[in-house]
């Protein structure tokens, strides 16, 4: 008898249906030689610290570090989790073969491995390992099934990342909460919680402590269009008030006009990061809600595997590619004239070393019904990126106008669309979203030209950085802190972003629930304890998403092969060790940094020596923050 093990039951019963084991059993189905049954959650986890040892039980100081000689892992307390696992375990006593048909991710194979374990499965084990759920992706994926010994550095990267969390998670809440924590107050503190919330506290104490400075723009209409002068800003209203004498007494001259054509291509395929973030901009969804709507999508046929971090598909896509277009025939305006001739094989589409486990979320061909709005909106949004992927590019003429006013030089671009190409798929072809430049289309002027225009010496202000929101959460995430547009510069920071796509929206929804961060609008708000808990942790290795980013480039290394698991451990565990003893000896209260800090405003910065210390609301900040100086302390 060949044993199957889902997920969770409802993939159980599409593979079951597949495989003719239509006959419904206590926690699994039968029939045609196989077993199909299913896991739900963590049916298995690590160790509580207690469980290792009694001593670990009460906290207290002189028990940290914790770092258990070897890891162990137990079925979860739960009724309902270990009657489901005793079926398992039944199964596989008499099974001649086991099919982990787990979600096909690095989680996915350390849940289903650590139940095989622990139910002493010990016969051959295969993996099943598909991109969708439809009829034919089961079919295809049993026809291609892989021993499992060629996903060992899959499951390594996984256990790692677990044990990881345990070292740090157990060890540093315990620490901070009993050195620094209020009457028994918890301070959660997690390997990647904690620099997350530490992007979210940094950018509001930048705020905070910004100091906004006056500037003037020089500006003139010309033929009902707006010159910007060459110069810039200025930093004295002196200053611009000469410049602007000086062209109000003179006619504007046309001295260069030149045009350059251009494409600009589709947005990229979506990744589950770029799907949240254009949902959070778009619908206001949270990074949750759309993981939870794209793998409901996923479950119903409709879109395949989500939880993915490449934007390309591999090129044994490419033939389906028509059958996928018919599929989708709420869409057949837009995909008949795709249809009608051969579909181009674009490098920026389909690119096999850009693609390892899983290619970009895309429609599987199967035509939607009963969608929730919600579904429906998500669903949109990748029917329409992946479609317009196939569409010709976006031809562009850009054109930059020269003037001048007495030496004073100006200059005005604008941007005009030759040919719509794939913005036609897009219901609003200049939706913001898809084009952030500032799109006009200018008067036909002449080299030489010249009349009267209308100058302006405007005051601004600089503007502080903007609170962190969902969406731009998750690419500070995605690159550990560091904000790009360029799409190309994106992926090659990705390796070092902090957690997984699969695991940041539950990082954030943490960060809710521990009361460190609530919602404005769209804006998120460090509370005071989530403030008040960065400024307590004086280790960078805890709070620094530079450092999280490269833990989690090892991880991903550990899964290629390129990195020892063991080693990953090491140096985690000498690092909560070196954590462990630097908090145990420093011998100050909060009261005494608190104290300290009141006295700390125009003195100079103790980490650059440039700037002084600034006050804002919650914190001192260094003056010299945009010139990269991140000394912050408390109050």
């Amino acid at each position: 008898m060949v044993v199957c093990i889902a997920e969770k039951p409802s993939v159980a019963r599409d593979i079951a249906q597949v495989l003719g084991a239509n006959t419904k059993k206590d926690g699994y189905m039968e029939g045609n030689g196989y077993q199909v049954t299913w896991t739900f959650g963590h049916l298995c986890a690590l160790f509580e610290p207690h469980e290792y040892t009694p001593d670990w039980k009460p906290w207290a100081l002189s028990h940290l570090p914790m770092i258990p000689t070897q890891f162990a892992i137990k079925v979860t307390n739960d009724s309902g989790i270990q009657k489901q696992f005793y079926v398992i375990e039944k199964l596989m006593a008499t099974a001649d073969e086991v099919v982990n048909c787990g979600d096909a991710g690095q989680e996915g194979e350390l849940i289903q491995r650590w139940v095989m374990q622990k139910a002493r499965c010990k016969c051959p084990v295969k993996r099943f390992w598909i991109s969708s759920l439809t009829e034919e992706a089961i079919r295809e994926g049993f026809a291609k099934l892989k021993d499992q010994s060629e996903f060992q550095r899959l499951y390594e990267a996984g256990l790692s990342r677990a044990i990881g969390d345990w070292l740090l998670g157990m060890n540093a809440t315990r620490l901070y909460s009993l050195k620094y924590g209020k009457r028994g107050q918890v301070l959660s503190i997690g390997r990647v919680q904690t620099p997350t919330l530490a992007l979210i506290v940094n950018r509001q104490l930048e705020i905070e402590n910004f100091v906004p400075q006056a500037y003037w723009e020089l500006k003139t209409t010309y033929r009902d269009t707006v010159f910007s002068a060459s110069q810039g800003r200025f930093s004295s209203v002196q200053e611009g008030e000469l410049f602007l004498q000086t062209v109000k007494a003179n006619e504007f001259f046309v001295t260069d006009i030149s045009t350059k054509k251009g494409t600009e291509s589709a947005p990229r395929l979506f990744d589950l990061t770029s799907l949240q973030v254009e949902c959070n901009k778009k619908f206001g969804y949270s990074a949750d809600e759309t993981l939870k709507i794209i793998q409901s999508l996923y479950e119903k046929k409709i879109t395949t595997y989500p939880r993915v971090d490449t934007t390309y598909l591999s090129d044994d896509i490419y033939p389906k590619i028509p059958d996928i277009l018919k599929g989708i025939k709420d869409y057949e305006l837009l995909t008949k004239p795709l249809l009608e001739k051969k579909i181009e094989k674009s490098k920026k589409v389909f690119d096999n070393s850009k693609v390892t486990d899983h290619h970009a979320i895309i429609p599987t061909g199967v035509h939607p019904t009963a969608l929730t709005d919600t579904e429906k909106a998500v669903f949109d949004l990748v029917a329409r990126r992946f479609i317009a992927n196939f569409y010709p590019e976006c031809k562009i003429a850009t054109t930059t106008v020269l003037g001048e006013v007495d030496k004073v030089e100006f200059k005005v671009n604008g941007k005009q669309i030759l040919d719509m190409g794939w913005r036609v798929v897009f219901n609003k072809p200049q939706d913001k979203d898809l084009d952030e430049t500032e799109e006009r289309t200018l008067p036909i002027f002449v080299k030489g030209e010249s009349g009267p225009h209308e100058p302006t010496l405007a005051e601004k202000w600089t503007s502080p950085p903007k609170p962190y929101t969902e969406a731009t959460l998750l690419r500070a995430m995605e690159t550990a802190g560091k904000l790009v547009d360029n799409d190309e510069l994106r992926d090659a920071l990705k390796e070092n972003g902090i957690g997984r796509p699969s695991t940041r929206a539950s990082i954030i929804e943490t960060l809710f629930k521990r009361d460190y961060i609530r919602k404005e609008r769209k804006n998120l708000i460090a509370t005071n304890t989530g403030v008040d808990l960065i400024l307590t942790i004086q280790e960078d290795l805890l709070k620094s998403a530079e450092l999280t980013g490269l833990w989690e480039k090892k991880l991903r290394q550990v899964e290629k092969g390129e990195y020892q698991a063991k080693d990953f451990l090491d140096e985690l565990k000498a690092m909560v060790t070196q954590v462990v003893f630097n908090v145990k000896s420093d011998n100050r209260t909060i009261a005494e940094i608190q104290a300290k800090s009141k006295q700390l405003e125009g003195t100079p910065c103790p980490l650059c020596g440039k700037g002084t210390l600034l006050k804002g609301n919650t914190a001192y900040g260094c003056s010299e923050w945009k010139s990269g100086c991140s000394y912050r302390v408390g109050f």
